[in-house]
């Protein structure tokens, strides 16, 4: 398992940790920055716009509701703790897009 996520079975969620870089071209996966996955968000880091284009992006590479997306830490910072609630997939197809 990589150190970018990690399943809480206890809780029945999967955690991701994120680095975010807004203001970019395109939304897109970048690779690893230390132990955090690196999203490049095409949206500036005005009045949450960032995190609503994470958020639609994670909903729609992972095929969950964006109701099951919880940004647990970092709303106003680039690095981000997200919990997911399954059914989603892999995390490990984060890293093909």
């Amino acid at each position: 398992m990589a150190a970018w996520y990690r399943h809480d079975d206890r809780r029945r969620v999967l955690i991701l940790s994120l680095y975010i870089q807004p203001g970019a071209k395109r939304t897109e996966v970048a690779g690893l920055h230390g132990e955090a996955l690196k999203i490049r968000i095409a949206a500036p880091p005005v009045d949450g716009a960032a995190n609503d284009e994470l958020i639609a992006f994670l909903k729609k590479t992972l095929g969950v509701p964006a109701s099951h997306i919880h940004l647990k830490h970092g709303l106003s910072g680039r690095s981000k703790v997200v919990e997911i609630q399954p059914p989603c997939a892999s995390p490990e197809v984060l890293l093909q897009k």
